[in-house]
């Protein structure tokens, strides 16, 4: 199958106001029960399990999490990583992307345009930690050219709620 069709087909989903506010309540609070929920944006409980469902089933919502705290489960570093390959052929750039999803230390993995082919968000315990990952893993990684660190002195905004526009802010 060629890589093109297994990557997964963007869709946009036609979302009404109270799909938004339902989407908007959930990224507040996903264990927010339905009642109070449906309460929240004017629908009864029935029909707004429905749109609920109905998000999940479109894919709109993927999942639910629970966001736990880094610097209390002893992980309070957050390196962003530059990676530059060798090459940028498909097979590379494929086999790099098996290497990193493989570990539990990225957070997030973006294939970039400009200088670096990667950007990677990385958490550890402390700089030694960052070191061994570097050697054992980033620096082993098929491809790796250059990596290049940069360490997050401290966390302005983060936020994992999409900025949902009513439809008519979106024109």
């Amino acid at each position: 199958m060629k890589a093109a069709q297994k990557q997964k087909k963007l869709r946009y989903v036609v979302l009404d106001a109270i799909d938004r506010r339902i989407l908007g309540a959930l990224q507040d609070d996903a264990r927010i029960a339905n009642n109070e929920l449906a309460a929240r944006v004017g629908l009864s409980p029935a029909p707004c399990l429905r749109r609920v469902r109905a998000l999940e089933e479109t894919g709109v919502i993927r999942r639910h999490v629970s966001l736990v705290d880094p610097g209390a489960v002893g992980l309070p570093v957050s390196v962003f990583v530059s990676i530059s390959l060798e090459r940028q052929v498909e097979e590379a750039l494929k086999r790099f992307e098996r290497a990193v999803l493989t570990r539990p230390e990225v957070m997030e993995c973006y294939l970039m345009t400009g200088d670096a082919d990667y950007l990677l968000r990385v958490v550890c315990a402390d700089l030694a930690a960052y070191e061994r990952f570097v050697l054992e893993h980033l620096a082993k990684a098929p491809g790796v050219s250059s990596i290049r660190s940069s360490f997050a002195l401290k966390q302005v905004k983060y936020s994992t709620a999409l900025p949902l526009l009513p439809k008519s802010d979106l024109s």
